[in-house]
């Protein structure tokens, strides 16, 4: 029922033209009928294919957004960000600074999801560009700089501007790409995720109307490496995946609220990939590998994903112009069909036509979508713009103010969580003998506090700065660590 909800749900705002991510855009600027810019529009139900003149080059690297009404508004390859109007927008050029990045002008970056966009929280004209290079391109290749850049579309005419431009996030050694995003429980602030190099370590950012804070860390377990994969969010959001072929296969359950990972079920893929991507169903039931020469099929609500292994398909061989038509990237579209793309430029895209069915019903159909022009190996990195807040959580309305206290259900929960003023703490069973407030380098901040009704401890958050805090609490029987943002 659940899925079937969501299935109604997804229409309903999609025929009220409530998209973000109804255009794919790919294609090269180059110099026949063969090679240009190419267009998949979902806005009327779609796919509608079409060919488009084009400046910009989109290799695997692309970022971008349309209106509600499914307009583009703008588009950029990991090189610079082009306007609507096919021209480079007003101070969007120069984006990720590196040698690899000057080596690629052409083309445009080949990492994948390597750009993302976010719309700011309570700011319809303005977006958030989230983007990343290999700045090693002589040695690991790795990625040592997470950069935004803020795009404000009320500058030159409508067509938007960069306002801010290359700001660096974070500086460590990360896996090149890989960046994604889930909305908070709240439906309206977001949780940005990236993965460290050479570790199982992820970040985790909340951006929210007050500006991006963090980050926080999480260890899940996996190390992951440069190879070629994809990190994908359920629609839904409870549920994580990321699969690349040396790592394996990772699904983890996401809290929107807190923005914690927990329930790792690793699954070991033993075939000859070398590349590879994934994709959730659009009730979030059934996850997609697609390995380069496989694809499988996984229950990720059964309490044991990896006996429910299903191949749904085996590359066939084909070649187009010598170029090998196998399996790459994977996409949930807004017609609900998960699209592949190919591991070498490609004419076609593979289709899974209905992938909340159960085995071969999903009707996987190799080269189900043929193309008019090549395209290289792109594939959209859109997160669910449409995800709405989680009824029933602790927070799941968004920070305005508590003036009557809504029991949650768990002991010792933290609500509102983002908190602007007042922050509660619904108390357990066991008397609480006292309770510490550390910021995000582990020093005590002091605050005030009271017992309400010795139902709720009440702290006043206001004097704090915002991003992430931790409140320890000492019972006659244990310690609990709860964590909460102050925006």
């Amino acid at each position: 029922m659940k899925g079937v909800l969501y299935l109604l749900l997804i229409f309903v705002l999609q025929v009220s033209g409530q998209r973000l991510d109804t255009r794919w855009i790919m294609g090269y600027s180059c110099c026949s009928t063969e090679f240009g810019g190419l267009d998949i529009d979902f806005g009327s139900g779609g796919p509608n294919v079409s060919s488009i003149q084009r400046n910009i080059s989109i290799n695997c690297t692309v970022g971008g957004i349309s209106d509600s009404n499914g307009n583009l508004l703008f588009v950029s390859n990991g090189i610079y960000i082009a306007n609507s109007a096919n021209d480079t927008m007003q101070n969007g050029s120069g984006l990720n600074p590196s040698l690899y990045t000057t080596s690629r002008i052409n083309y445009g970056l080949a990492i994948p999801q390597a750009n993302l966009v976010i719309p700011f929280p309570d700011d319809s004209t303005k977006y958030y560009l989230f983007h990343d290079t290999s700045d090693d391109m002589f040695g690991t290749w790795v990625t040592l700089n997470l950069y935004y850049s803020v795009i404000d579309m009320t500058l030159d005419g409508g067509l938007g501007g960069v306002i801010q431009k290359n700001v660096v996030l974070l500086h460590d050694s990360l896996i090149g790409g890989r960046i994604t995003a889930c909305k908070h429980a709240n439906g309206r602030d977001w949780w940005l995720i990236v993965h460290q190099f050479h570790s199982g370590m992820v970040y985790k950012y909340l951006i929210t109307p007050n500006g991006i804070s963090g980050p926080t860390m999480q260890d899940l377990f996996t190390w992951r490496n440069l190879a070629f994969g994809q990190a994908i969010f359920s629609p839904q959001g409870n549920n994580f995946a990321f699969y690349e072929p040396y790592g394996d296969l990772d699904v983890l359950d996401f809290d929107r609220c807190t923005g914690t990972f927990s329930n790792l079920i690793h699954v070991d893929i033993n075939d000859s990939a070398g590349i590879g991507g994934c994709a959730f169903s659009p009730s979030g039931k059934y996850l997609y590998v697609s390995s380069l020469n496989y694809i499988y099929q996984y229950d990720v609500e059964s309490s044991n994903i990896d006996s429910t292994k299903y191949l749904v398909g085996i590359y066939d061989n084909y070649l187009e112009q010598g170029l090998h038509q196998n399996f790459y990237l994977a996409a949930l579209a807004p017609d609900e069909k998960i699209y592949i793309n190919c591991g070498d430029g490609s004419r076609y895209f593979h289709v899974i036509n209905f992938p909340d069915s159960i085995g071969a019903s999903c009707h996987f159909v190799q080269r189900g979508l043929p193309l008019p022009r090549w395209v290289a190996v792109t594939m959209p990195n859109y997160p669910n713009y449409l995800l709405g807040a989680e009824s029933g959580t602790v927070c799941d309305s968004l920070p305005t103010g508590i003036t009557t206290i809504r029991k949650p259900v768990d002991d010792y929960s933290v609500f509102p969580n983002p908190a602007d003023v007042d922050l509660y703490v619904n108390l357990g069973n066991e008397k609480i003998e006292s309770a510490l407030v550390f910021n995000s380098l582990g020093q005590i901040v002091s605050i005030s506090s009271e017992l309400i009704k010795n139902e709720y401890l009440h702290f006043n958050v206001a004097s704090l700065e915002n991003g992430f805090y931790y409140i320890e609490l000492l019972t006659e029987k244990q310690k609990i660590v709860r964590t909460f943002i102050k925006q």
